[in-house]
């Protein structure tokens, strides 16, 4: 067999002339990116870590900053930014601009501005609201920081994928710490409802009269009106992951930790989803926490909780513990695909401690509510 042709990025065009818009990163937002902008007029380059079977795919992320003034970037966190701005840099120039999607923590953020400011090129760092659908239909609502220049250029790119955009301020950061402050509301609403989904199964109520409480009372919200229904009907396909929203948690407690704060529900929202990682549904949809409070208890759990029982009358505590942390630790090597790169990078070994484990005398503290019959 000959060899077999391989994609050829055209050869560079003026920058008055040039539209193409590069994507970077293919998961379920920057896919519907993608699709979005093409039917809208606009030539899309694409790139992803893993090679994917679609239109116009380069082979590097260098190869995109060839062929496209504008780069959008969807990877899925600070490690990732950083690395995929680092192999865009040496292809990039005044011409450029450089808008950066992930939710990561506001140092990483900065740190990814300085590495394109350092080539003259315009940096946007624009993290959003909206997940699947939203994407797919060019109704994301952005929150946008940056100078007016960079501001200014971008927008044409951004309206044609989003319904809002919201000008956070002018210091890059910014806009981030404000996505990573909504996604704890929303990780904490979540939470709550399959806490509140419990109570209500408990007493022998029927869900959907709860269902039907919450479209007319004040707590309900956008994100409820999405989830509650598929809570109910155990329907988990992903719209945001797990494995994303748990790295958010992890950003906002890290956050909270180096200003002396007590985020406690959000480190409680934390732990739900971690506890979800280790039964390998990291790649679910983060509601997928409400499987533990609907009579649909996590592989394992009655093994675990005799385990527990066992340990009382022994005295083997920590052994016990260990185990359970060695078996949990089993299961998410299991599936390298949720456990490939680090969720986020923290500051110390210590806090990476807390936030990579369950938290100590789980199971014990589990097996005394049920064997007490508190709720």
């Amino acid at each position: 067999m000959g060899e077999v042709p391989r994609w050829r990025a055209p050869k560079p065009m003026s920058h008055a002339t040039r539209k193409n818009v590069g994507v970077i990163g293919l998961g379920i937002i920057g896919r519907g990116i993608a699709a979005n902008l093409r039917r809208k007029g606009f030539p899309v380059y694409v790139w992803n870590r893993s090679p994917r079977s679609i239109p116009n795919f380069v082979g590097s992320p260098g190869e995109v900053a060839e062929t496209c003034s504008y780069i959008q970037i969807f990877v899925s966190d600070d490690d990732a930014l950083l690395q995929t701005v680092e192999q865009l840099s040496g292809k990039l120039t005044p011409h450029h601009v450089v808008l950066a999607h992930s939710t990561v923590a506001p140092d990483s953020m900065r740190a990814a501005a300085e590495i394109v400011d350092r080539r003259k090129a315009h940096f946007v760092e624009a993290p959003f609201t909206g997940s699947k659908a939203a994407a797919e239909n060019g109704e994301l609502v952005y929150y946008i920081s940056g100078n007016d220049v960079a501001l200014r250029e971008a927008r044409p790119i951004l309206q044609a994928s989003s319904k809002e955009i919201i000008e956070i301020g002018p210091t890059i950061g910014q806009a981030s710490a404000i996505k990573i402050a909504t996604n704890m509301i929303t990780a904490a609403s979540v939470q709550a409802t399959a806490e509140a989904l419990a109570l209500v199964q408990a007493l022998g109520l029927p869900l959907e009269k709860f269902a039907d409480a919450m479209r007319s009372n004040a707590s309900n919200s956008t994100t409820l009106a999405m989830k509650l229904p598929k809570m109910l009907n155990r329907d988990f396909e992903t719209h945001f992951s797990v494995k994303h929203m748990l790295k958010d948690m992890q950003i906002a407690n890290q956050i909270g930790l180096s200003n002396y704060l007590d985020l406690g529900v959000t480190a409680a929202a934390r732990d739900q989803l971690l506890e979800q990682m280790h039964w390998g549904h990291g790649d679910d949809d983060y509601s997928v926490i409400a499987r533990k409070y609907l009579h649909e208890a996590a592989p394992g759990i009655g093994e675990e909780l005799a385990l527990e029982e066992q340990e009382d009358q022994t005295g083997a505590g920590e052994q016990i513990s260990n185990s359970v942390e060695a078996d949990a630790q089993r299961r998410q090597d299991a599936t390298p695909e949720v456990s490939a790169a680090p969720l986020v990078r923290l500051a110390s070994s210590e806090a990476a401690n807390e936030t990579s484990r369950l938290r100590p005398g789980f199971f014990k503290q589990l097996l005394s509510r049920l064997s007490s019959g508190k709720e």
